[in-house]
Parts: C-alpha cells; sequence; structure tokens
C-alpha cells in the first residue's frame, strides 16, 4: 500500500494540536509507525500499536508514520474541532 498519492500533500499547521488512534482491529503490528515516530508510538504485548500520546502537538513524524502504515490504521484529526488530518477527507 505505501502513500497514496492523493494524500501525501497533507501538512502540518504550525500551532496545531492533534488527535492520533490507531485502530486496534486493523493495526497488524508492523512497528513502521515506532521506527518512522520514535517515541511517540509503542507496541503492546499483542503487537498492537498505540500513540504514547493521544493528544499531541502536529508533527511532521506522526503525520509520516501514518502516511505509511501498511494496513492505514492511524487516524489523526485535529483536536477540538475533528477536522480530519490523515486520511483527509476525499
Amino acid at each position: 500500500m505505501g502513500v497514496h498519492p492523493a494524500r501525501a500533500c497533507s501538512s502540518v499547521g504550525a500551532g496545531d494540536r492533534w488527535q492520533v488512534e490507531v485502530d486496534r482491529s486493523v493495526c497488524i503490528g508492523s512497528a513502521q509507525c515506532v521506527h518512522r515516530a520514535t517515541g511517540a508510538f509503542r507496541l503492546d504485548s499483542a503487537m498492537q500499536s498505540h500513540p504514547v500520546e493521544p493528544e499531541t502537538d502536529a508533527d511532521e513524524r506522526i503525520l509520516q508514520a501514518a502516511e505509511n502504515c501498511p494496513v492505514e490504521a492511524i487516524v489523526i484529526t485535529l483536536l477540538g474541532s475533528g477536522e480530519p488530518v490523515f486520511p483527509p477527507e476525499e
């Protein structure tokens, strides 16, 4: 799967705060997020990803982790408004 060209244009807004979630029913434990955004994600004993801080400052590394998740299990929204950051609305 990898990065979808239409989604690669997402950008990080300065000062934005994000809500980061991992859909554990989709997560396959590839650990790509752990490697792309060191310190932002962790795997539990069941090899499922979790955001270390579900509410966080906007971070390009977290966006790259979401864009490169092989099963698109990471969802990022703007904190407060719920506006999608990734995956973006089509």
